[in-house]
C-alpha cells in the first residue's frame, strides 16, 4: 500500500500588541509589534529555502499580516480560511486576566473548568472551536493529497491540531505550547504501518536566534 504523504507548516502569527499586554484576543485583533515582525521577517527568510504549494491564512489581521510578510520571501498568493480562527472569546476579548476577573468573573470561573461545551457569552466553545479547526484539517487532507501547505493561524488552532493528532480529548487541559511565529510540522502518510497523521517538529523558534524569548 502507498499512501501519498501530505504535510502541513503551521505558523503561529508574530506577537502582536495584545500578546505583549497579555490580553485575551479571539476574533478581536491588534497589529504586529516591531517585534512580531522581525520575528515573522527571519520566519520568511527560513521558509524561501523550504518548497511548499500553497499559502493558506486565517483570515484575521494578525495572521494575514503575518502571512503578507512571509509571502514576500516565498513568492506566494495569500489565500485566506475563516476555520483558521482563533476561538472566539466573546465579552473577554481585549481584556487582561485582572480585568476579566474584576468585570467578568463568572465567565472566568467557568472558563477555567475547562468544560468544552461551555459557550462564552457573545463568543463560542472550545468544541465549536475545534470542530471548525478540524474541519479545515480533513478538508485539506481530502481535497490535497501529496501536496505541502504553510498554514498561518494562532495558538488555539495549534493546541486543536495537536490534540486531534495526538488522540486528546477535546475537555482536556491544554499541555503543550508553540510561541509567536513558531513552526510545527505534520505529515499524514503510511507511518508505523497504517495510515495516520504524526507530528515531525514543534513549536520551533530556531530561526529567530536573539529575537524574541
Amino acid at each position: 500500500m502507498t499512501i501519498p504523504e501530505t504535510t502541513l507548516l503551521l505558523i503561529r502569527h508574530g506577537e502582536t500588541e495584545w500578546n505583549r499586554d497579555r490580553r485575551f484576543q479571539g476574533h478581536g485583533d491588534s497589529k504586529l509589534t516591531d517585534m512580531g515582525r522581525a520575528q515573522t521577517e527571519a520566519l520568511g527568510q527560513r521558509l524561501a529555502a523550504s518548497p511548499f504549494d500553497r499559502l493558506i491564512s486565517s483570515d484575521l489581521g494578525r495572521a494575514r499580516e503575518t502571512a503578507a510578510i512571509i509571502a514576500r520571501y516565498s513568492g506566494h498568493v495569500v489565500e485566506t480560511d475563516e476555520r483558521l480562527r482563533e476561538r472566539h472569546y466573546g465579552v473577554l476579548e481585549g481584556l487582561n486576566i485582572r480585568e476579566i476577573k474584576r468585570d467578568h468573573a463568572t465567565v472566568y470561573e467557568q472558563l477555567i473548568t475547562e468544560d468544552p461545551d461551555f459557550v462564552i457569552p457573545r463568543g463560542q466553545s472550545h468544541r465549536q472551536h475545534y470542530r471548525a479547526n478540524i474541519d479545515f484539517l480533513e478538508s485539506w487532507l481530502n481535497e490535497n493529497p501529496g501536496k505541502t501547505a504553510a498554514v498561518v493561524s494562532h495558538g488555539g488552532f495549534l493546541d486543536n491540531v495537536f490534540r486531534y493528532i495526538a488522540g486528546l480529548n477535546v475537555g482536556t487541559p491544554r499541555c503543550v505550547l508553540a510561541g509567536n511565529s513558531s513552526l510545527s510540522v505534520v505529515a499524514h502518510g503510511l507511518f508505523y504501518g497504517s495510515a495516520r497523521w504524526i507530528i515531525r517538529s514543534w513549536g520551533d523558534l530556531g530561526h529567530l536566534g536573539g529575537t524574541g524569548p
